[in-house]
């Protein structure tokens, strides 16, 4: 019977096979299927794919990444030419708009502000992690969770349409608060308001829902 193969030696193959990574200073420690990475690497893109590549063997567990990013002399940017091509990255990703920005230090940029979403906060990394010169990236984004009330309105809205068949006249109208959204209206059954009422609670940073809604049978 075949020994199983360990996996350190798995993850340095799929280091070595990777073409985004150039693998060989790095050093693999193997734990029960928690990695460590060690070493450097010449970029942050490779410092990001390497940790990837090791994600992707099966029986990791966990991700130590302990990589340093070891720039090229030639990729070396100081701090005001990083921090004026990060910003400039940001606007052109539509992110820096909703209230990022970010400020270069050794090669370390700082994204700093206030975002509605996660998924921006990662748009807001990626825009700026493939840019020459970067080692390091910190994210003191902070998430804002006041109601977008389009949105609350949008969810409502669909409820309500694909719980009125045939149409009638049932009208909800939302107002947001903060985190708190009211809801006004008159609609024709109670399955039709719990519809509209469960809509409007998945709507982002809703954390109250006043429920002023008539049911005219």
């Amino acid at each position: 019977m075949a020994k199983p193969r360990d996996i350190r030696d798995v993850v340095e193959e799929e280091l070595l096979d990777d073409n985004l990574v150039d693998a060989a200073a790095i050093t693999i420690r193997d734990i029960n299927g928690k990695v460590a990475l060690n070493g450097t690497v010449q970029s942050y893109p490779q410092y990001l794919e390497a940790a990837a590549a090791a994600r992707r063997v099966a029986g990791v567990t966990k991700v130590r990444n302990h990589l340093k990013v070891a720039l090229p002399p030639e990729d070396c940017r100081n701090d005001a030419m990083l921090t004026a091509a990060a910003n400039d990255a940001l606007v052109a990703s539509g992110v820096a708009p909703d209230g990022v920005e970010a400020i270069a230090k050794n090669g370390c940029i700082t994204l700093r502000g206030t975002l509605k979403y996660r998924s921006q906060c990662a748009a807001a990394e990626s825009a700026v992690s493939g840019l020459t010169g970067v080692r390091g990236i910190k994210d003191e984004i902070e998430l804002i969770f006041d109601v977008d009330c389009a949105d609350v309105n949008r969810l409502v809205q669909k409820a309500l349409r694909s719980h009125s068949v045939p149409p009638d006249d049932s009208r909800v109208a939302v107002n947001a608060s903060g985190n708190t959204v009211m809801l006004i209206g008159n609609v024709r059954t109670k399955p039709q308001r719990d519809a509209v009422v469960d809509a409007a609670w998945r709507g982002h940073g809703v954390m109250a829902v006043i429920t002023e809604i008539e049911i005219t049978g």
